[in-house]
């Protein structure tokens, strides 16, 4: 159950021209699902990644740190759902390079221009037999109109497929950009288990992508957290088709750059909020705004601390105003000389706390009433400064404990 969010719809999702996704079932845990999905590159596209910052990150987010940094342009991403290839030393490496040569050698490219994705269970062996003898029928099938089937092919714990298109004109062309994720749990990115995919109707250079790619994850993924446990897996791409007669961003001070980015922003902070809206177990959707700090990254460690703590979460899903809770958190965030006695909160536009104690005028009823909603805001100002900024979260329910006391059986 997710908490205001829907599956996008038949035609929703459209298409990047070029860029065409094949969907196969490779039944690497699960029989009868789709569970493996290939995006196959034109000519000309550029890619960029942003990767989990687990020092324990699988064989495939290494593979692609190193394609990353190679002159070779890429060509196809394979990913496969029901198995992280995570904790699995030298044999994972192997696996993970016997199906990127398996997926070169049908397209006739280089090892190197196929990107591997991995998502599932960790310390298990890759099937890697399985994927190779999936990837004809998913490269024979692929077409450009597949982005919803492949929202659902890499979902896990996923209570429903995450994706968003949009079309802007920007600098006289038609820019279409279209996103998907899956995550639902250990998302707490760190960049970016949560794997995303974004293709976009234009010419940039690979440099100036990343750009792109960076600043747009630090406003979106970077900004939201179900459970506080960064996975081993996450990845983040973005992909540009290269079409010529397409807009063309040639640098960050491209006057067509901002507008591009923030389109691109859009689309992402929409995925990366539906992967707390989809929090496994969620039954409510939280934004913790954080104003009054000295800089943004002060406002973020307060923001992430009310995140983070299972006690302000438990409380979310019992609808109980337990403002001791919520101070807590602020308090052991992480600025030592903040002045409590400048803090104050709101619960949606009921104010609970001023001058750091209870607000003389407060009723639990109005805030009880604020927490029984399932979609919720928190603000607090710390008094100290004019920065602001925002996390967005849900809460912890008890099917969180069951979906994850369950998910290897």
């Amino acid at each position: 159950m997710s908490v205001g969010l829907t599956a996008p719809a038949a035609g929703e999702l459209r298409p990047i021209p070029g860029i065409r996704i094949g969907i196969a079932q490779a039944g690497v845990r699960k029989a009868n699902r789709d569970d493996l999905a290939v995006m196959l590159l034109p000519e000309g596209a550029t890619m960029a990644g942003v990767f989990t910052q687990n020092r324990y990150c699988a064989a495939p987010v290494i593979m692609c740190r190193e394609r990353r940094e190679s002159d070779v342009a890429p060509r196809a991403l394979v990913i496969n759902t029901g198995n992280a290839n995570a904790g699995t030393g030298a044999d994972g490496m192997a696996r993970a390079e016997s199906v990127c040569h398996a997926l070169a050698h049908r397209l006739g490219c280089d090892d190197r221009a196929v990107w591997p994705f991995s998502t599932g269970v960790i310390m298990e062996t890759l099937p890697s037999e399985k994927l190779i003898d999936a990837l004809p029928q998913a490269v024979a099938e692929a077409v450009e109109d597949n982005w919803l089937r492949a929202a659902s092919a890499i979902m896990t714990t996923d209570t429903i497929p995450k994706g968003r298109s949009l079309t802007r004109l920007i600098g006289g062309a038609s820019v279409t950009i279209t996103g998907i994720a899956k995550g639902s749990g250990m998302i707490h990115p760190n960049m970016a288990t949560m794997l995303g995919y974004m293709g976009i109707d234009a010419r940039v250079p690979k440099s100036v992508l990343q750009s792109i790619l960076d600043e747009v994850t630090e406003e979106s993924f970077n900004r939201v957290t179900v459970d506080g446990d960064t996975s081993t897996n996450d990845a983040f791409m973005l992909i540009a088709n290269g079409r010529e007669g397409s807009l063309e961003v040639t640098g960050i001070d491209d006057p067509n750059y901002a507008p591009l980015r923030d389109a691109v922003a859009e689309v992402a902070v929409f995925l990366a909020q539906a992967l707390a809206r989809d929090g496994e177990g969620a039954t409510k959707f939280v934004t913790i705004e954080v104003s009054g700090g000295r800089d943004r990254a002060e406002c973020r460690l307060v923001g992430k601390a009310i995140a983070h703590s299972p006690l302000v979460k438990t409380a979310l899903f019992a609808s109980d105003p337990n403002l001791g809770r919520i101070l807590a958190a602020v308090g052991y965030a992480g600025i030592d000389d903040l002045d409590v006695g400048n803090v104050s909160l709101w619960l949606g536009d009921v104010r609970v706390v001023v001058d750091g104690g209870r607000d003389p005028e407060y009723v639990e009823a109005e805030a009880a009433a604020v927490m029984a909603e399932p979609e919720i805001t928190m603000h607090v100002d710390l008094g100290r400064g004019t920065a602001v900024d925002q996390v967005w979260t849900c809460d912890f329910s008890y099917d969180y404990v069951k979906i994850n006391a369950e998910y290897r059986s």
